[in-house]
C-alpha cells in the first residue's frame, strides 16, 4: 500500500469534554489514528483546538486558520483527517467554506466516520447530508441549553452571562456569590447617589481619589458606574436572565436592603 502523508485536525467545544460534547481529544486522535494505520496514511502533523464550537469562524479558531493559510501544503501532506465532519464545521456554510479552501490548496479532507470514498457520485450528496445533520444537531444543542437557562432563572439561579459587579459565579454553583470587596464599592456608589445626590463623575472621582479600581484593575468609568446602578434589583436580591424576562426572588444573597 502506498503511504500517504497527512495532518490531523482534533477539535473540543468545551474545557475537558463535559456537556454536550464527550467527544474528545483523546478519543478523536485515537480514532483517527486507527483510521491512518488501516488505509496506509501518516500523520505529520496535528492540530488540536480546545474549547472551541464548531460554529465558530476563522477569527475564533487559530490552529484551523493556520490549516488554510498554507500551514500545511502539498506535497508532502495530501490530506487534513477529521474525526467527524462537525469536527470541522457544525454549519454547512462553514463546512462546504472550509473545505472549498483546503480544495484549493489541493488538500482532500478525510472524514474517519464519514468515509465516503466509496459512494462513487453519491459522495457529494452524502457529505451534504452529514453536513445538514451536524448544523440541525447544533440547532437542538442551542435550544436544550437556551431552555435550560431558562428554566434555571425562572426559579431565580444563575443562569449564565459575565456576573454583575458585587458579585462571582463559582464553578458548578446554581446562584451568584457575593464578593465581599466587590460588595463595600457598590455600597459606596449607591450611598454617593442616592444620599449625597452626586453625579456618576463626580462618583468615579470620588472612587479614583480613593484609590478603588473596578474588575479590570483600573479607575471607574462613567459607563461602569451606570452599569452598577442599572443593576440595582439584582443587588436588592431578584434575578431575570436577558431583558425580555420578568423579574424573580433571586437565589443571591442581597447587597442592598
Amino acid at each position: 500500500m502506498e503511504q500517504r502523508f497527512v495532518a490531523a485536525y482534533v477539535r473540543v467545544s468545551t474545557e475537558g469534554q463535559t456537556g454536550e460534547d464527550k467527544y474528545g481529544i483523546d478519543a478523536q486522535k485515537k480514532d483517527i489514528a486507527r483510521y491512518c494505520m488501516a488505509n496506509g496514511l501518516t500523520v505529520l502533523r496535528w492540530y488540536v483546538e480546545q474549547a472551541v464550537s464548531g460554529s465558530t469562524d476563522l477569527t475564533g479558531r487559530p490552529e484551523l486558520r493556520k490549516i488554510l493559510n498554507h500551514d500545511i501544503e502539498n506535497p508532502p501532506i495530501e490530506a487534513l483527517v477529521v474525526a467527524k465532519n462537525d469536527r470541522l464545521a457544525r454549519s454547512i456554510e462553514n463546512f462546504y467554506g472550509f473545505k472549498y479552501l483546503l480544495k484549493r490548496n489541493n488538500i482532500e479532507l478525510i472524514s474517519v466516520a464519514e468515509d465516503f470514498g466509496s459512494a462513487g457520485i453519491y459522495q457529494p450528496v452524502y457529505e451534504a447530508i452529514s453536513a445538514a445533520f451536524a448544523q440541525l444537531e447544533r440547532s437542538f444543542i442551542s435550544m436544550r441549553t437556551s431552555s435550560g437557562r431558562q428554566v434555571k432563572a425562572s426559579q431565580g439561579g444563575y443562569a449564565g452571562g459575565k456576573p454583575p459587579y458585587g458579585y462571582r459565579a463559582e464553578k458548578g454553583s446554581k446562584r451568584l456569590t457575593v464578593n465581599p470587596e466587590e460588595a463595600q464599592v457598590v455600597r459606596l456608589i449607591y450611598r454617593l447617589r442616592d444620599e449625597e445626590q452626586r453625579t456618576m463623575r463626580s462618583i468615579c472621582d470620588e472612587l479614583t481619589q480613593q484609590g478603588i479600581k473596578n474588575r479590570s484593575g483600573k479607575d471607574f468609568t462613567i459607563s461602569s458606574v451606570q452599569s452598577v446602578l442599572e443593576n440595582r434589583k439584582t443587588y436588592q436580591g431578584y434575578y431575570r436572565y436577558g431583558s425580555n424576562t420578568q423579574w424573580v426572588k433571586g437565589q443571591q444573597e442581597a447587597i442592598l436592603e
